[in-house]
């Protein structure tokens, strides 16, 4: 009898692991199909368009299929200044932005916890530049700074920084929302400084907020080609790659240069953050 029962669970144990291998590919596929149409096809297409080399017609547009790898060294050359600005545009917008939502966002989740109104009442002054159009708030900028600011690195900066505050007080805020106080009123009680406490307590348990806001503020502001532009903030001395890859898709209409640059920009950003994601310890974020 023993053995027929251990017959029958042994018989039965294959078919479990099959019936839940179904269920979860059943509730994958959604998401499955979402990434082949809308990520991994327009990359494979983005590639096959970078690769492509002018027809012999010469027509403005006209391109056919190759394998010209050359395209890349050669927008690398050309661009290289392009590239360069934008990545310490983003750097630094990022650092200013970091500098202007920890204390916001210590303000709205520590030191506003206990009086809900307000708390709420300032997270709704941060979100609000959400409810207008991105565009309509560059051009405000326009109008606001002075005209001898117009188009310089620090009106394109400037705007990099305004437009992403609440990527990166947001998650901030979530993580300090979280935050243990009678962890930091531990640390009071063991005589060390309010210094010595956020930089042993606070700071660390808000990592993951902090690693979280500077990605989503530093991988738009890289590509970003509204605050750069001539009619925005900037002018013809802070042209962006994004406003490189815009006039090359929508100009100039040389589109192999166009998906080269954003070839080249996607695998910069990757490579970026993988490296500031493993240098802080939060790899869990990968």
């Amino acid at each position: 009898m023993a053995f027929t029962a251990f017959s029958a669970t042994a018989a039965a144990a294959p078919h479990a692991p099959r019936k839940r291998s179904w269920t979860a590919l059943i509730l994958l596929a959604p998401g499955i199909a979402y990434m082949l149409l809308f990520f991994l096809a327009p990359f494979i297409q983005l590639v096959i368009t970078s690769l492509q080399a002018p027809a012999d017609t010469g027509g403005i547009g006209d391109y056919v299929a190759a394998f010209q790898f050359s395209n890349y060294a050669a927008a690398i050359q050309e661009y290289w200044p392009h590239i360069l600005r934008s990545f310490v545009y983003a750097v630094i917008a990022t650092i200013a932005g970091l500098i202007i939502s920890y204390p916001l966002a210590y303000l709205i989740g520590v030191r506003l916890r206990p009086y809900p109104m307000l708390q709420g009442l300032a997270l709704i002054l941060v979100i609000a530049p959400f409810f207008i159009s991105f565009l309509l708030r560059t051009l405000a900028w326009k109008q606001i700074l002075p005209s001898e600011v117009i188009g310089t690195d620090f009106s394109v900066i400037f705007g990099l920084t305004y437009n992403f505050i609440p990527f990166m007080t947001l998650p901030i805020f979530a993580s300090l929302q979280q935050l243990d106080l009678r962890l930091v009123e531990a640390g009071s009680d063991l005589y060390a400084s309010p210094v010595t406490t956020f930089r042993k307590v606070t700071l660390p348990l808000s990592m993951p907020g902090v690693v979280s806001g500077t990605l989503l503020s530093f991988i738009p502001m890289s590509g970003d080609y509204v605050n750069a532009s001539r009619e925005f903030l900037g002018s013809t001395s802070t042209p962006m790659i994004g406003n490189v890859i815009e006039a090359s898709f929508l100009q100039t209409q040389n589109y192999p240069l166009a998906a080269t640059l954003s070839i080249i920009l996607m695998a910069i950003i990757l490579v970026i953050v993988a490296t500031y994601v493993r240098r802080s310890g939060t790899e869990d974020l990968l």
